[in-house]
């Protein structure tokens, strides 16, 4: 089984809004101003954005074998070094994929400005060990990139990585 995430401003994966037990299950949960706020553009405003959520929980997500969240932008750069680099709390319930063995983010360049790892990492990536990536495209050439950091006994950062 494979968990496809994204972040919210609040650092929540799933609608596990700050505070969310680190070994919660599926459930209903209240959704915060911010993340109703962030979302009512896709059910055409706040006033028909739902104010509750179905949502697998922290646990339920951490029991998939693999993880895999993705973030783009200047505004999520700093939740994103909040979750990868800071200590593990139900504040920032991304974070709580430092715990799991094989989970991987997918930044791009704006998202990971704030990570204080940087990316000139090839040397931290063969101190750590570097099985286990994202398998890429021969040939890609598309000018975007892309870094990654996986959680195995510590962050790992990729540099250089083709869109």
């Amino acid at each position: 089984d494979f968990q496809l995430l994204g972040i919210g401003k609040t650092g929540h994966i799933g609608f596990n809004e700050p505070l969310s037990a680190l070994k919660s299950r599926t459930r209903e949960k209240a959704l915060t101003p911010t993340t109703i706020k962030q979302n009512a553009p896709f059910f055409g405003g706040e006033a028909k954005m739902p104010r509750r959520a179905l949502t697998m929980g922290v646990g339920t997500i951490l029991d998939a074998r693999r993880c895999l969240l993705l973030a783009t932008g200047e505004a999520k750069a700093d939740i994103i070094a909040q979750a990868v680099e800071g200590p593990i709390t139900s504040m920032v319930t991304a974070s709580a994929l430092q715990l799991h063995p094989k989970a991987t983010v997918i930044v791009d360049e704006a998202a990971a400005t704030i990570l204080k790892a940087g990316f000139s990492q090839v040397e931290y990536l063969e101190r750590r060990g570097a099985e286990d990536l994202l398998p890429l495209a021969p040939g890609d050439t598309r000018p975007a990139r892309l870094f990654a950091a996986a959680w195995l006994g510590g962050v790992r950062l990729i540099d250089n990585v083709p869109a």
